[in-house]
């Protein structure tokens, strides 16, 4: 291996993204409603007053819809928002025009006082791959391990069925989800 889970999860990753720059266009709009679909129909989902979504890159299912729905169905909407190149916390946000370019590029909500932040419910989270049993391969700056090591709430990564793996291998700060949707189904 290449030094280990890391290298191991880094040869992983760049094979990975390169199957998931190959998806077609059609596919990848049909799989994240799919996947949209599935988690709405959840009741924890359903149930839950505050989620915590982000938004979704090019290369993983689309969230926008199950942002929108969150909003529209009066839910507390937290997104991420990264603090440095280690921390990561879960602000809320009420209008999507708000939102910032962050550290990484992504859009976040922007830095500001925030108190009584209601702790999340349903927590989603992206990944690069995964496996059918809450294994997940990140994009390798650990932000979602440090986060949901510290928030125990229901955790579902949202992963293309071409990007799942058989296994995955896991480093002892790897904190896996509590269900993994794909567009399969699964």
């Amino acid at each position: 291996m290449y030094g280990g889970a890391s290298g191991e999860k880094d040869r992983i990753r760049k094979e990975t993204k390169q199957v998931s720059r190959s998806l077609d266009p059609a596919y990848r709009t049909e799989a994240s409603r799919s996947i949209t679909e599935q988690v709405l129909a959840l009741p924890e989902w359903q149930h839950a007053k505050t989620v915590m979504a982000y938004v979704s890159m090019p290369e993983e299912p689309d969230t926008k819809e199950l942002i929108q729905a969150a909003l529209d169905e009066g839910k507390t909407l937290l997104l991420p928002r990264c603090v440095d190149r280690s921390i990561m916390e879960a602000l809320p946000v009420t209008d999507m025009n708000s939102l910032v370019p962050g550290i990484l590029g992504i859009p976040e909500p922007p830095a500001g006082e925030v108190r009584d932040v209601p702790e999340p419910e349903v927590i989603l989270v992206p990944c690069v791959a995964a496996t059918p049993n809450g294994i997940r391969l990140g994009h390798g700056a650990g932000y979602y391990d440090r986060f949901l090591a510290e928030h125990r709430e229901m955790s579902i990564c949202l992963c293309f069925s071409r990007l799942l793996r058989s296994d995955l291998p896991t480093e002892n700060t790897d904190v896996p989800v509590d269900l993994v949707i794909t567009d399969a189904g699964d």
